[in-house]
């Protein structure tokens, strides 16, 4: 998955998801190349056909704490791209903007969402989540939110190669995580930009950058493409070396493109997300320790 070029993803090879290696690739270049027409069709020719919001409170039942999401999403054929924004921060113009607009032009966007979403709509129709392109189905059984949010936190935190008593920094605070992490052994710093406590009353740090030195290994929320935290925490573990686990909602198929740049694994997980619905699901795993699906 970290070798060879990443030329035309109709070609179907799993390496061509990332560019060599030895060549880093950051976020602005991931754009550029997708721009040149060097992983797909020109993206002035792939028009959005839907922009939509989706909205959630939650707090699970047996939960002391709950949160608010929000996500913008775009559907590219039959692809959807989506990044999640802080609740109330989107304006409502920004669905204006983009049904009927070009890529191309939507990666110019005065807003980082819509780049993001974008960019994860066009990535999501060329190189879809399936084993041809190296991803592994892992299955989410049918169940309450809390219990489809731990059988994911499970999918994540398995990607992880650790020793019990390393030292996790988690940027995104999600419980289920904390706790899956906690049944491992494994200790963790909490970082979340709300700040806030964990469901045990840990305090969680807003600063990443602050805490990344203490940490073993990095297991961070994808929705740190929409923030623009991203780029320093990769840059970070792929400069010494570090475990870089993204749980993905927001740019699912955008991350994968940077394994062996610093990311370690993703879990990627595209719109509808395991919050939507009571039904089975499936999440898609990259890199990572663990060779099967469920």
């Amino acid at each position: 998955m970290t070798a060879g070029a990443a030329g035309n993803l109709t070609t179907g090879a799993a390496a061509d998801l990332t560019v060599g290696a030895t060549t880093d690739l950051t976020c602005d270049g991931l754009v550029e190349r997708v721009r040149a027409g060097a992983l797909g069709p020109d993206p002035n020719t792939q028009r959005i056909a839907v922009a939509f919001r989706t909205q959630q409170a939650v707090r699970h039942d047996g939960r002391g704490t709950g949160y608010r999401n929000e996500v913008l999403s775009l559907r590219l054929a039959e692809a959807v791209g989506s990044c999640a924004v802080e609740p109330g921060a989107l304006p409502d113009d920004a669905l204006d903007d983009c049904v009927g607009a070009d890529v191309a032009t939507l990666l110019g966007h005065r807003l980082r969402p819509v780049r993001v979403a974008a960019l994860d709509a066009y990535l999501m129709h060329v190189a879809p989540h399936v084993p041809q392109y190296g991803a592994r189905p892992f299955p989410l059984p049918a169940g309450t939110s809390v219990e489809k949010s731990r059988a994911r936190a499970r999918a994540v935190v398995e990607l992880l190669d650790l020793p019990a008593g390393a030292v996790v920094l988690v940027v995104g605070v999600v419980n289920s995580l904390l706790e899956a992490l906690r049944w491992r052994g494994l200790r963790y710093v909490a970082c979340d930009l709300k700040g806030g406590r964990t469901e045990w009353g840990e305090p969680a740090v807003t600063d990443a950058l602050a805490a990344v030195d203490e940490a073993d290994a990095l297991l961070v929320s994808g929705m740190t493409l929409g923030n623009g935290t991203f780029e320093p925490l990769r840059r970070h573990a792929r400069r010494h070396g570090k475990q870089l686990v993204m749980f993905a909602q927001t740019g699912s198929a955008v991350l994968p493109r940077f394994l062996g740049h610093g990311v370690s694994a993703v879990c990627a997980e595209p719109y509808p997300f395991f919050w939507l619905d009571g039904g089975p699901g499936v999440v898609h795993r990259y890199g990572g320790r663990c060779p099967g699906g469920a």
